[in-house]
C-alpha cells in the first residue's frame, strides 16, 4: 500500500492506479478505524478495481465546544488495518495541505444540513461538505462509500454532489453502506470508546428502543406517541433528553407525522455521560 501526504505524490499515485482504465473506489475517513470503516473498504473493493482511503481529522467540522485535540489519532494502527484489507493507496494529508494559508472557501448545503445534527452542531456540515468536495476533486473516484450511520451526512454529501454537477463521483455513485453493529446492536463508532462500562451497557438501549419504535410505526401505531415513548425509554436508561427523535423522509430528511409510500427513516441523537450517540433505521412503507 502506498501512502501519500502531498498532492504531487497523490496525483502520481492515482495516475499509476488508473492505468488501463482501472476504477477507483474511495472511502474518506477521519481515522480511528473500526469494523464499520472496514465494511466500507470491503464494499469498495467488491465494486471497484482499486481502493483509496483518506485519513484526515478535519478541523473545519469541529465546533468551538468540541475538542478537536481529543479526537483519537492512531495512524500506525489504521495503516496496518488498511494494508491488510488490500487498500492500494492511503491519502493522509496534513492540515496545511488541505487548508493552506489564505484558504477562504466554504461550501454550504441548505435544506438537508439544517435541523437534526445541523442544529446541535452549527457549521458542522459546512465543514463536512467543504472537505469532502476537496477530497473528491483530489482523488476523482469513480465511486465513494459512506456509512448510513451518519445518515444526515450522507444526505448532505449526495446533495452537494448533485447540486455541483460532480462527475467523479456522480451523485448516484455515492454509496451508502448499512450500519455495522456490535453484538448488542450498538452502532460501531469511534465515540463508543469514551463510554464507561456502565454507560456502554446502557447504550445498548438505543438500538433496541429504535428497532422497537420502527416496528411500532410499521405496524400502524401513532408516530408522535411512538417517538415520545422511544425518547422516554432512553431517558429511563440513563440518557439525557434526546437532541431529536424523529421520523423523516429518507431523501429530503423532511419530518413526517405519518408513514406514507415514500422511504422513511427514524433518526435519533442522544447523550449519555457526555458522549453524543446517533443512530437511525429504515422504516418500511405500509402496504397499500
Amino acid at each position: 500500500m502506498q501512502i501519500a501526504s502531498t498532492l504531487d505524490v497523490l496525483r502520481k499515485a492515482l495516475a499509476a492506479l488508473q492505468e488501463g482504465g482501472a476504477t477507483i473506489g474511495f472511502v474518506p475517513t477521519m481515522g480511528a478505524l473500526h469494523e464499520g470503516h472496514l465494511a466500507l473498504v470491503r464494499r469498495a473493493r467488491e465494486s471497484c478495481d482499486r481502493v483509496v482511503v483518506s485519513i484526515f481529522v478535519n478541523p473545519a467540522q469541529f465546533g468551538p465546544n468540541e475538542d478537536l485535540a481529543a479526537y483519537p489519532r492512531q495512524l500506525a494502527e489504521d495503516t496496518a488495518m488498511l494494508e491488510a484489507e488490500g487498500v492500494a493507496l492511503l491519502w493522509a494529508p496534513a492540515v496545511e495541505v488541505m487548508y493552506p494559508a489564505g484558504f477562504a472557501t466554504v461550501i454550504s448545503v441548505k435544506g438537508v444540513s439544517e435541523g437534526l445534527c445541523g442544529a446541535a452542531r452549527p457549521g458542522h456540515f459546512d465543514g463536512v461538505a467543504t472537505v469532502v468536495a476537496k477530497l473528491f476533486h483530489q482523488v476523482r473516484p469513480d465511486m465513494a462509500f459512506f456509512g448510513e450511520k451518519d445518515y444526515q451526512q450522507l444526505a448532505v454529501i449526495r446533495t452537494m454532489a448533485r447540486d455541483l454537477d460532480l462527475a467523479r463521483p456522480h451523485a448516484d455513485a455515492i454509496i451508502g453502506v448499512p450500519t455495522v453493529r456490535e453484538a448488542d446492536g450498538l452502532a460501531m463508532s469511534s465515540r463508543n470508546r469514551y463510554l464507561s462500562p456502565g454507560q456502554r451497557a446502557a447504550a445498548a438501549t438505543l438500538p433496541a428502543a429504535l428497532g422497537e419504535g420502527v416496528a411500532a410505526i410499521e405496524a400502524g401505531e401513532p408516530v408522535r406517541e411512538t417517538l415520545a415513548a422511544l425518547g422516554g425509554r432512553l431517558v429511563a436508561a440513563g440518557f439525557e433528553a434526546p437532541d431529536y427523535v424523529t421520523l423523516v423522509d429518507a431523501a429530503s430528511l423532511a419530518p413526517l407525522d405519518a408513514l406514507g409510500d415514500a422511504p422513511a427513516r427514524v433518526l435519533v441523537a442522544a447523550r449519555i455521560g457526555g458522549t453524543r450517540l446517533i443512530d437511525n433505521m429504515a422504516v418500511n412503507a405500509r402496504p397499500g
